[in-house]
């Protein structure tokens, strides 16, 4: 067992492509939804824990009835990191079967000292094999250079976060008049010279969002808190046509993967997303 989970780990392949060519071509066929596979054994329908890796085959049911719809799947570490070393399999063959063709986001929130970011840094890329990551930018340019040093894969940078918390040091503000999430915003605008840096911003500041479009540039954003969190599908997609931009992805996670405890959760998935992205192709008609 114990060889076989390691063997997942270290032996994923696949084809490389450009993260960002992969994200615009989901989003120009108006495919916003990002697919968090938030996947919690105590949420998860019951009859799946017979499996030998419950996670694993939840995950893929939930990846058959979604992958045609979806513009990215989400992958919390927190989820696996967990469950140990069979948490970390199951991670390493979820990206497997999703494939090469959508973007697969390893939502970490890393950042720190310079070598210590360029090993997580080749830990996401290299043996994992994720397409993106999320991070801090705390500690500064240096804590976040060794990730966008892997040119064809995007960095997410943590610009204003949907959880409550985000009152306690984002919104602070600044000598210059400005709060400190609009600094970050800034302040990746410019390190965005190999056009493989985004941000994250919440669904649920949906009025900071709209004061702030402008400012994202061509930054692709990756918008966390629809649902469970009270963001609004439906605002941010109106908000995104007004700005005229369409490279934004809103992840959902509870309100997609657990609709149901029995044998039809996929097909609810699969009904919910095209749900939405029926209710956003609306929008930008």
């Amino acid at each position: 067992m114990f060889t076989e989970q390691k063997n997942y780990i270290h032996n994923i392949t696949g084809l490389k492509m450009n993260a960002l060519l992969k994200l615009k071509e989901k989003t120009s066929q108006k495919k916003f939804i990002c697919v968090g596979l938030d996947t919690d054994t105590k949420k998860i329908p019951q009859f799946l824990l017979k499996y030998e890796d419950p996670v694993f085959e939840f995950n893929k049911i939930i990846i058959d009835n979604t992958k045609e719809h979806a513009s990215s799947y989400k992958l919390n570490f927190a989820f696996y990191e967990n469950l140990g070393e069979k948490g970390l399999a199951a991670l390493a063959k979820t990206v497997e079967y999703i494939g090469s063709g959508v973007l697969v986001i390893g939502d970490a929130k890393r950042g720190d000292i310079g070598n210590t970011s360029e090993m997580y840094a080749k830990a996401v890329f290299e043996r994992f094999n994720f397409d993106a990551i999320t991070v801090h930018p705390y500690m500064g340019r240096d804590s976040v250079k060794p990730f966008m040093n892997f040119e064809d894969k995007l960095v997410f940078i943590l610009a204003l976060t949907s959880n409550p918390g985000a009152q306690d040091f984002e919104k602070l503000k600044l000598e210059n008049g400005s709060y400190l999430y609009q600094q970050v915003i800034r302040q990746v605008n410019e390190w965005n010279e190999k056009k493989n840096c985004g941000i994250v911003f919440g669904a649920t500041q949906l009025e900071e969002l709209k004061g702030n479009i402008e400012s994202f540039m061509d930054l692709p954003v990756l918008l966390p808190g629809v649902g469970a969190q009270g963001g609004s599908f439906e605002d941010v997609c109106k908000a995104f046509k007004a700005s005229g931009k369409t490279n934004f992805m809103v992840n959902i996670s509870r309100g997609l993967i657990y609709l149901s405890q029995t044998e039809d959760f996929g097909e609810l998935a699969n009904r919910e997303i095209i749900k939405f992205n029926s209710q956003a192709k609306e929008i930008f008609e």
